[in-house]
């Protein structure tokens, strides 16, 4: 049995803004005899927007009537009604994440995109999602490989280390080509603070080629100083984004496979004019081309300047495991916080009380379980969470005996949702949308907006 459903990816970074239309072919790949275990087999591109400049009202707040009437216009190009859309996400990236509006945008973005679009930010997230739209994790994967991926856009670059098919490792550093900006003549219009440290220019002096070449090539060393290829300096330390990091060194033991993207990667072969888009973009690219970085194996994403969108449309949602259990559940459920739970049975009622609202418990392995352990389990839950909703995710499939003896008792009133095959850590969030079948949507998220707020 197979069945599809339809996803949207919205990125809206800090010089392009642009939206991709994806179909996922869901699979059960269980025998008649067991319990049905979906799965996401396929992945298919639909449409793929033209690449628009972000609208912006100043340097501090993005124009959300302006993505708005961009969005609904591709909508409309697409074919498509929010309707006709089961699940997807929305990412406001790089510098753009960190204007003031920045939520207010993603709110207004993900009720337009549909019931289940979830709106993300956070600098873990874009570099799975940018790694996985380019093609760097499939490559691993099929070639055993072990590849550094560098999503390099207008404000930031997004880390990650890949092996096997496997994302290790992430980080984010302040390097991109629009952290200066400058008119027709070459005066600039703006400076990013993330350059106090690196560019003595100011706002309305000409900007040299001799002087934008030299900064790019700082830059650039300082992405050779977060590959490994460089040793670190203080430069490196100064670089890293506020709610970003630097890769694990220690995992940077050998030289991998260096993979690009990003509007910058499409920099590094074509040898564009300076001043093409009134920003460093060109020289950046080029001082790349030149670096370490491309010195031993490297590569192009399938996907450059496109890549973090095709991850978001493609690549966001995962499926539950297939034996859960909800009532008086309202989907979609989004940015629920985890509250994760590291002794059984002990700390239930201390996890929760350190929750504002409501929170998804994120049990730890529990291992093979029989039923009267289960049940005990369900008298702790239940007296730790008293009337409020019951939401767990498991990492065992047994969401559907753990739902059935809380809901035996809290009652057939009781809101509970229980889950299994999903594993969350500190700092994540959920989203859970409506049931596919047997199994569920959901999106793990590391969501965090541009003054360091968990949203």
């Amino acid at each position: 049995m197979s069945s599809r459903i339809r996803s949207v990816g919205l990125d809206v970074g800090t010089t392009s803004t642009q939206m991709v239309l994806s179909e996922l072919s869901l699979e059960n790949r269980a025998s008649g005899f067991t319990v049905p275990e979906l799965e996401i087999t396929d992945r298919q591109i639909l449409y793929k927007s033209p690449v628009h400049v972000t609208p912006l009202l100043d340097e501090s707040h993005i124009d959300g009537e302006g993505v708005r009437r961009i969005v609904e216009a591709e909508y409309r190009q697409a074919g498509i009604t929010r309707d006709r859309i089961q699940t997807g996400a929305v990412i406001i990236t790089g510098e753009t994440s960190r204007k003031e509006n920045a939520r207010a945008v993603l709110d207004a973005l993900s009720d337009l995109a549909g019931d289940f679009v979830v709106a993300t930010a956070g600098p873990d997230l874009e570099s799975r999602l940018a790694a996985k739209g380019s093609g760097a994790v499939e490559y691993s994967r099929k070639t055993g490989k072990t590849v550094l991926h560098m999503d390099i856009g207008g404000g930031t670059s997004n880390m990650a280390l890949i092996r096997d098919g496997e994302i290790l490792d992430t980080g984010c550093i302040n390097v991109g080509g629009r952290l200066i900006r400058f008119d027709e003549h070459g005066v600039i219009t703006w400076i990013s603070p993330a350059l106090g440290h690196l560019f003595s220019g100011k706002v309305g002096q000409v900007l040299t080629r001799e002087a934008g070449q030299a900064l790019a090539v700082t830059l650039t060393q300082v992405l050779e100083m977060a590959a490994g290829l460089r040793e670190p300096d203080a430069s490196l330390e100064a670089m890293i984004t506020r709610e970003g990091k630097l890769l694990n060194p220690e995992l940077l033991t050998r030289r991998p496979v260096i993979s690009l993207s990003g509007g910058v990667a499409d920099c590094v072969e074509n040898a564009l004019p300076w001043t093409a888009f009134g920003d460093l973009g060109p020289l950046l690219g080029q001082a790349i081309r030149e670096s370490l970085l491309c010195r031993g194996e490297y590569m192009l994403g399938r996907e450059t300047i496109r890549a973090t969108v095709i991850g978001a449309g493609s690549h966001s949602t995962q499926l539950s495991g297939s034996t859960v259990f909800y009532q008086n559940i309202h989907f979609p459920l989004k940015n629920i916080p985890a509250a994760v739970v590291r002794n059984i049975p002990g700390d239930f009622s201390e996890v929760l009380s350190r929750q504002e609202g409501t929170a998804v418990l994120s049990l730890p392995d529990l291992g093979p379980m029989r039923y009267g352990q289960i049940r005990d389990l369900a008298e702790t839950i239940a007296r730790a969470v008293g009337k409020g909703p019951v939401l767990i995710c498991l990492q065992q499939d047994m969401g559907k005996a753990l739902g059935q003896a809380l809901a035996l008792r809290l009652g057939p009133s009781a809101p509970i949702l229980c889950i299994d095959r999903v594993k969350l850590g500190e700092e994540c969030y959920l989203d859970v949308g409506a049931p596919v079948g047997p199994a569920i949507p959901v999106v793990v998220k590391t969501l965090i907006l541009g003054d360091g707020r968990k949203a």
